[in-house]
């Protein structure tokens, strides 16, 4: 059960919440929505920017209300960082996440608001109604019942009147019902408002939710890496070396056979066992490779050097990566350039590649360029590239008109 003073906390936010929920919405409907019906204009961007600005204060006092009243704990945002010039105001305004929640906030808080002042008219004003009830029933005037009858009292479907004693005291009880179940019902109401308002006015909560999901998803990517490397350290180290252990053997054994009067199908059965042991070796190779390419662990240069060297297609390559990136990262980055490479020899029809892969303080990108018959698509191939890219919250861009040039740039962030 709510304690008095929590129950009156409560009804002072209910009845202070009504006319600020309608008055948000109005301002959200009016200013910002406006703002950006009228974004095709000049004015329409500082218009908006503008509005999520005062949006973003009206969220303030929401905020500052749900603490003081409700006690929900919430952070304040930081202040959006400010750019240069009208510009600078302008994209710094539009990019404010703060803001946009509070416009969100502000279009859920009129239903709720509207929802929590029916509670109090319902349980406390018709509870307190109905609890008075015997002490002025007789002050209402007569009235003529559907037979034309007078009778005093309220009137209730059905044709029935609360004239008598009895029945004003039974109302009386209902009163007393309402009041008991009142604070009940505008707390349940309430604890929604709070949920909305540490969702989305809490700066704390999201940015905590975004440092948890960031987190695990580079925990995953790097274990998955990790995982990769073991894999291929394990066949490079146990089965590879098994393989060309038992090649090597099966080899001599067949120049022994074929040097001897032994019969030629077995002769035939150990030639046969050799192909297929030097088969499985090299598909192994290929399979070590294409799990983590042993040439990375030389830096990310050499491996695209070696790449650049072994393509279909002659390759300008440039790299100018001063510091290692993340071995997840670089490992995406040398198969994004290792399939596209693959696929300017295979469809483009080009005669030749361009490869730039350059870095900043942030970000890693990469750009292969041809000259070939254009038109690609992010299907296929390009579409399991993109996948891998935002794995780590990468960026995968085509241009590709027809008759060409064809430019795909990926960027990668550059976690170390």
């Amino acid at each position: 059960m709510p304690t008095r003073a929590n129950a009156l906390r409560q009804l002072l936010y209910a009845l202070i919440g009504l006319p600020l929920g309608l008055a948000g919405l109005v301002y959200t409907v009016y200013v910002v929505l406006g703002g950006a019906l009228l974004s095709i204009t000049v004015v329409g961007l500082p218009v908006l920017s503008a509005g999520l600005r005062g949006a973003r204060l009206i969220g303030a006092l929401h905020r500052g209300l749900a603490r003081r009243l409700l006690g929900v704990a919430t952070t304040a945002p930081p202040s959006p960082n400010g750019g240069a010039g009208l510009t600078g105001w302008v994209r710094a305004g539009l990019s404010d996440r703060a803001a946009w929640r509070s416009v969100g906030y502000l279009l859920l808080k009129a239903p709720i608001a509207v929802l929590s002042m029916a509670v109090v008219i319902v349980g406390y004003g018709y509870g307190l109604g109905a609890l008075t009830y015997p002490v002025w029933w007789r002050l209402i005037p007569a009235q003529a019942d559907a037979i034309g009858v007078l009778r005093a009292g309220l009137p209730l479907p059905g044709d029935v009147y609360l004239d008598s004693w009895p029945r004003a005291l039974l109302t009386a009880a209902c009163g007393v019902v309402l009041l008991l179940l009142a604070p009940l019902a505008l707390r349940a109401v309430l604890t929604l408002d709070g949920m909305v308002v540490a969702d989305l006015l809490d700066a704390r909560r999201l940015d905590e939710r975004v440092r948890e999901l960031q987190a695990s998803r580079d925990f995953a990517v790097h274990e998955s890496a990790a995982a990769l490397r073991r894999i291929e350290r394990d066949l490079h180290d146990g089965a590879q070396a098994r393989l060309v252990a038992l090649a090597m053997n099966l080899g001599a054994a067949k120049e022994q056979l074929e040097q001897s009067d032994a019969d030629p199908q077995a002769r035939d059965l150990v030639g046969s066992a050799h192909r297929d042991a030097k088969a499985a070796l090299v598909e192994l190779r290929d399979l070590v490779r294409g799990i983590h390419p042993p040439i990375l662990d030389n830096g990310l240069d050499a491996a695209l050097a070696t790449l650049a060297a072994r393509s279909a297609v002659p390759v300008e390559l440039t790299v100018a990566v001063p510091r290692r990136p993340s071995p997840p990262v670089e490992t995406i980055a040398y198969f994004c350039v290792a399939e596209l490479l693959t696929n300017v020899a295979k469809h483009s029809g080009a005669a030749r590649a361009v490869v730039q892969v350059e870095q900043d303080d942030a970000r890693l990108r990469l750009r292969v360029t041809d000259h070939g018959r254009g038109g690609a698509t992010p299907r296929g191939g390009l579409a399991g590239l993109a996948d891998r890219v935002r794995t780590v919250d990468g960026r995968l861009g085509i241009s590709s008109p027809a008759g060409g040039p064809t430019v795909v740039t990926v960027e990668l962030p550059c976690g170390s």
